[in-house]
């Protein structure tokens, strides 16, 4: 029986941040089938890292934070346009051209909260983890590490409606049991945090 692969892949719509994809993919009955793909990559990136099996570059960082002053996580509530709605999310940020993954963890972490990085922890930083696989091909580092500061708003964008928080132990197994709109990943991590505390990242 064959694997799934794709055969051809065509562009639908070209936009600045994401692009909608057309792939032609034979399944493993040999059968020819069609499925939409959204990237943040262009034509051209993408077709190499298909048929070329080029390594595909991380998209975005996500960051993981224990403010060691008070050991809370670092958590946001953030506008998502796709949801009309406020979601949980950890502070995250999509990698710039050229751009080293720590270097856009920390514009990232001050850009969305204030805060400064103090120490990555390399054992759990070194994932490439995607966002949404039925539906797009984006990956992210989840990275996590310790900071310090305090949290401001001073730094965000225009189009950024950004709430940061200190959430203790107690408060983060609060929110997991509350009826709020929460991140996956953000959701994975405040259940770690609840049962292993700092230990996550040291």
């Amino acid at each position: 029986m064959n694997q799934n692969t794709i055969k051809s892949l065509t562009c639908l719509k070209e936009t600045k941040f994401l692009s909608l994809y057309d792939a032609a993919y034979e399944n493993k009955k040999g059968k020819i089938k069609h499925w939409m793909i959204a990237s943040r990559k262009n034509d051209i990136t993408l077709k190499e890292q298909y048929f070329d099996k080029k390594e595909d570059e991380i998209d975005a960082v996500v960051v993981a934070a224990l403010h060691q002053p008070s050991q809370c996580l670092v958590l946001i509530r953030q506008f998502r346009v796709p949801l009309n709605d406020y979601v949980y999310e950890l502070p995250a940020g999509l990698i710039d051209s050229g751009e080293e993954i720590k270097v856009a963890l920390k514009r990232e972490l001050q850009e969305e909260t204030g805060l400064t990085v103090l120490e990555i922890n390399e054992n759990l930083s070194n994932h490439k983890v995607y966002m949404s696989a039925g539906m797009t091909e984006e990956s992210a580092a989840l990275i996590y590490c310790t900071c310090t500061g305090t949290l401001t708003d001073e730094y965000l964008e225009e189009d950024e409606d950004i709430e940061a928080f200190l959430i203790s132990r107690e408060e983060a197994k609060a929110l997991l049991m509350s009826n709020v709109k929460i991140d996956v990943k953000a959701f994975m991590t405040l259940q770690s945090f609840v049962m292993l505390g700092q230990k996550l990242f040291i």
